[in-house]
């Protein structure tokens, strides 16, 4: 816990809500005091801002100031300079590293920040948001799954959804699913360089061949591929019904989220791959140890192909 913080936790309520008013009230006459040398503003328009008497603020400048206030004094003097000097662009980060370097001291980013904002100075340069690229879909279909994560027998619900993972030098590969949910066991999976339409395709196409015969529901999310006018001639053909998950309710594909969710901490999260290869090959042994290996308690303690062996 930091001395402040200490301090105020040793004082009783009614002395604490003081406390911090004094405060709050110390960090307006720095701010007038400051805009006032910097900006040349009026005091008489500062103290109405801030709505404080001026007699106030004139009584605090003539009080003994303190070592802490005199630092500061002279760090904000600093920090304004270096802001000036590279027009602006610095936030409290990189002055952070500049007052240091050019003090040669160890002063925290935190205290910069509180000492800018005093100051009223803030980096020009503003961080660029993401723009993504809202498309309408397609095609939707009704969420008649309605979170029913149960089946009576095998090929009969089916879950799908694609995950991002990275190797190498952040570059990015995109694995595809299908879980069904008799026996949590993954029919199909399609590791690609690309979170496209063939992805999502081969997936199905997979799982159609490892499952011939079968029409089970397929529940996804929103997903552009999924929404797609081929994707539902797809499996139209395959005599299947689609479900899809109401927008933002990545709940509605739980059983799917939590695969993910065990598949990233127990392979993913705990090794480096450095090649697509590595990656691919990760996947590969620990589909095989999920499907074969990996007991459930839900399964009666069995992994999903020996409960698979039992009931289907």
């Amino acid at each position: 816990m930091k001395g402040g913080e200490c301090i105020l936790k040793k004082i009783g309520g009614a002395r604490k809500e003081e406390v911090l008013s004094r405060i709050k009230q110390e960090n307006k006459y720095i701010a007038i005091s400051i805009l006032h040398e910097k900006d040349k503003f009026s005091i008489s328009l500062l103290c109405k801002i801030a709505m404080i008497p001026r007699s106030s603020y004139y009584k605090w400048t003539k009080r003994k100031k303190s070592i802490q206030e005199t630092d500061n004094r002279m760090l904000i003097a600093e920090i304004v300079k270096i802001y000036n000097e590279v027009d602006g662009i610095y936030g409290y980060r990189r002055i952070t590293l500049n007052l240091n370097r050019r003090l040669g001291l160890n002063i925290n980013h935190k205290r910069v920040y509180r000492l800018m904002k005093l100051a009223s100075l803030q980096s020009v340069i503003r961080r660029k948001k993401k723009r993504y690229m809202i498309s309408a879909p397609q095609q939707v279909e009704e969420n008649l799954l309605n979170r029913e994560f149960t089946a009576d027998r095998l090929n009969q619900k089916w879950l799908t959804d694609v995950t991002e993972l990275k190797y190498g030098n952040s570059q990015k590969a995109y694995l595809s699913a299908i879980l069904d949910l008799h026996d949590k066991s993954i029919v199909a999976y399609v590791l690609g360089h690309s979170n496209n339409n063939d992805l999502v395709f081969k997936t199905l196409d997979n799982a159609l061949i490892a499952s011939p015969g079968t029409s089970p529901m397929l529940h996804s999310d929103r997903g552009f591929q999924y929404t797609s006018h081929k994707f539902k001639r797809k499996l139209a053909d395959a005599g299947m019904t689609h479900s899809m998950s109401r927008v933002g309710k990545c709940i509605d594909n739980g059983p799917m989220e939590a695969f993910w969710g065990i598949l990233k901490c127990e392979k993913y999260y705990l090794h480096k791959y450095h090649t697509y290869e590595e990656l691919c090959k990760a996947i590969d042994e620990y589909i095989n140890f999920y499907n074969t290996k990996r007991l459930q308690k839900r399964l009666n303690g069995l992994s999903p192909m020996e409960f698979r062996a039992l009931t289907g």
